[in-house]
């Protein structure tokens, strides 16, 4: 079995360990249940169940359970929120810039859209990641979508879903050429090459990534502004709204948000409700959990 076939299965199990730890934790959201008590609701030895967090999160357990519960969205908007103005007047040295250094967008025009990608070629495969299965697809220009596949949903179907929206263009599926968007997610997630410390040089190991960003005008600004919401800060909808030029417009907002096209790749699960609930996403709450979990475990590991 290649080094590829072993990350990926580890991958898959990880998440979904991580999934059934989020499971669990809401079914006793009463009590204040012990490392080894959420090891055993796994079937793991509590040696297995450091590991597993510690691949995923980069920190022991009990620091990212702290961030897995329910109420973790308010203390994140309570202690995280970041006003966005700020975000994008700071330098690239700034704690958190990984997004906005590795990732740029290229919109597609309205002209392409109508074609229905005619004279586009589109790249694409499902791939084992960090955060599970996703169909992933790529343009000589850009990545064009990053999806979760979770069930009831089948590979067969989200290719489906593919071809439906892009009727015109030319489809191949190829797992090399999108191996790349793979690799780039995996290593944001990478122990100690993540630069989670921020500063542009920690940036440089992971592989820069172009966006061909299918949206509106207004979405296609909501997606800029997230990629300069730094790794260990949240945004509100109507924060985000007013970085835009539009702030009677959080629910516009949110509709973009929730129409991005490439996942983790543009950091939507960032953006909290101001009340401090979690709000939807595209992806499930329980991804978008532990997405949000990992990343304030590190930067509280990081800061002491």
């Amino acid at each position: 079995m290649s080094d590829r076939s072993t990350a990926s299965e580890r991958w898959l199990r990880d998440y979904g360990r991580v999934a059934a730890a989020i499971a669990w934790l809401d079914a006793h959201r009463t009590q204040q249940p012990a490392v080894a008590e959420v090891a055993a609701a796994l079937h793991l030895s509590p040696g297995h169940l450091h590991r597993t967090f510690t691949r995923f999160a980069g920190v022991p357990p009990h620091r990212f359970l702290r961030w897995l519960t329910v109420g973790a969205a308010k203390e994140l908007l309570r202690e995280r929120a970041t006003v966005l103005d700020t975000v994008a007047a700071t330098g690239l040295s700034s704690p958190g810039r990984l997004h906005d250094l590795t990732v740029t967008l290229d919109a597609v025009t309205p002209g392409e859209i109508g074609r229905g990608g005619a004279g586009l070629t589109v790249r694409y495969a499902v791939h084992a990641t960090p955060l599970g299965e996703a169909l992933v697809a790529t343009t000589d220009r850009g990545v064009l979508c990053l999806r979760f596949v979770d069930p009831p949903t089948s590979h067969a179907t989200a290719r489906a879903d593919l071809a439906g929206e892009w009727p015109a263009a030319h489809l191949i599926e190829d797992p090399g050429a999108t191996r790349a968007v793979v690799d780039h997610l995996a290593a944001l997630f990478r122990d100690g090459q993540t630069g989670e410390g921020g500063s542009a040089a920690a940036a440089t190991s992971v592989p820069p990534v172009s966006v061909l960003a299918v949206g509106t005008n207004l979405q296609v600004k909501v997606w800029e502004a997230l990629l300069r919401v730094p790794e260990d800060r949240v945004v509100t909808y109507s924060g985000v709204a007013r970085a835009v030029g539009r702030p009677g417009a959080a629910r516009a907002v949110a509709n973009a948000v929730g129409r991005n096209p490439v996942a983790a790749l543009i950091p939507c699960h960032r953006v909290l409700r101001s009340t401090g609930e979690l709000g939807g996403y595209r992806w499930g709450t329980t991804r978008k959990r532990a997405l949000l979990a990992r990343e304030a475990a590190r930067s509280s590991a990081q800061t002491g």
